[in-house]
């Protein structure tokens, strides 16, 4: 053999040993086997939020994603600077544990908070259907002093509800008890099955009232102990000087979770503020209206309505029967507020949405961050946000208002409704006392 046939067979072998020792490299990075007995240890997750250790990645749950590849998207919220590298742990027929190298996606409406949500992507093993998964900043650690989190979404069932309502973070001692009850019957008269909210703290009327709807099987009340991690902030952008962690109560992440959580047990997702309504104009509940909507937008996945607001400086004293006994309930009677504001010039409407959850990757509050469908803005004419507040243009008289009764199309309904539920809380705190 020639020098230069040497050289070259030995240059070739030099580089394939450079291709075997990166890819082995890399593999031992991305996907370590240990072989340990009965590798699914470790105590069970039972909080809403987990914190790992460093305090700088809280864990929210994972879910099961094989959307875009077998994978388990894991809900987190992570400094955006000091969280470099995590780690997903599987255990695998109970006798193989993978450390697998995760892919850590930042939400990108942070808003300058130093904490924000995160996708955390793991990589599923091939052939490996782990039913709990455990996180950490390194690939090499014992596994056994880590929480243990169920993989949740694994299992498909048929939906339990066509539309679930997803309400933003309940905090500040929530005391608007009446509007409150309106604005939960107005969700079961327009055909929620299911409503969900985070909950931090509440008067003791407005607990008694999610205890009741908690009962009944209609709601469904996450504990969100924020505070016992992070400062959050009453604020949805970071100010000078401030010192919050995390931006409006963690709202974002409470949101997202809202619509993992019901991706596969609800037909559709609603995600609102405790004093938001879709109110349909052309029809008189969501099923039809969104019916009509997918049919004219097959490919759309997110449906956002534009929010107006229904002041409540201005009233309207509407004579209806069998309302006596609210006036002794603390909070606004929707009713009596069925004026709204034009619009104000150049001024954003910002709009809140109804959207198919399996088509949901990533939302905000008014739009939708990354999905496999399309967004569609629905016209004026067939619904909007009714959003009853303090005015943002309290300068304008109610002769400059807009006249608005839709509602007023529920209140046979809606006056009965409430009426039993103030009648049954009533029952039940005396049969207490």
């Amino acid at each position: 053999m020639s020098p230069l046939k040497r050289t070259f067979l030995l240059f070739c072998c030099l580089v394939l040993a450079c291709v075997i020792f990166y890819i082995y490299s890399q593999n031992r990075l991305e996907k370590i086997i240990i072989q340990i007995y009965k590798c699914d240890v470790g105590e069970e997750a039972q909080d809403t939020i987990t914190a790992l250790q460093g305090n700088k990645t809280f864990i929210i749950s994972p879910y099961y994603d094989n959307r875009s590849g077998n994978q388990v998207r894991v809900l987190g919220i992570v400094h955006h600077t000091e969280v470099k590298a995590l780690y997903c742990y599987f255990c695998c027929d109970g006798m193989k544990l993978y450390s697998v190298k995760a892919t850590i996606d930042l939400h990108i409406d942070r808003f300058d908070f130093p904490f924000g949500l995160a996708d955390i992507i793991c990589n599923v093993p091939s052939y490996c259907e782990a039913s709990h998964i455990h996180l950490a900043e390194s690939p090499y650690v014992n596994v056994t002093l880590l929480p243990r989190f169920e993989i949740r979404n694994r299992k498909r069932t048929p939906f339990s509800a066509n539309f679930s309502v997803c309400l933003s973070t309940m905090y500040g001692n929530f005391s608007n008890a009446l509007q409150f009850i309106q604005t939960m019957e107005m969700y079961k008269l327009l055909g929620a099955q299911r409503v969900t909210v985070y909950y931090i703290n509440c008067s003791d009327l407005v607990k008694e009232i999610l205890d009741y709807y908690s009962n009944e099987g209609t709601m469904e009340v996450v504990p969100w102990p924020i505070h016992k991690y992070l400062r959050p902030s009453n604020s949805w952008y970071h100010k000078r000087g401030d010192n919050s962690d995390i931006g409006y109560y963690g709202q974002m992440t409470t949101l997202n979770d809202c619509i993992y959580k019901n991706m596969y047990r609800s037909k559709y997702v609603l995600l609102n503020d405790l004093d938001e309504i879709i109110l349909p104009f052309e029809h008189q509940m969501w099923d039809s209206m969104m019916e009509k909507l997918e049919q004219e937008h097959p490919d759309v996945g997110a449906f956002l309505f534009e929010s107006h607001n229904f002041p409540q400086s201005a009233v309207t004293d509407g004579i209806f029967p069998n309302v006596s006994s609210w006036k002794d309930v603390p909070g606004f009677n929707l009713l009596n507020h069925v004026h709204r504001e034009p619009d104000r010039p150049n001024v954003f409407n910002a709009r809140k949405m109804i959207v198919n959850p399996r088509k949901i990757i990533q939302t905000s509050v008014h739009s939708i961050l990354k999905n496999l469908g399309k967004t569609l803005n629905v016209p004026l004419k067939i619904a909007l946000v009714h959003h009853c507040r303090v005015p943002h243009q309290p300068h304008l008289k109610v002769s400059q208002l807009i006249s608005d009764r839709t509602i007023w199309r529920y209140h046979v309904s809606l006056i009965s409704n409430v009426n039993r539920v103030l009648d049954q809380i009533s029952s039940q705190r005396k049969a207490k006392t």
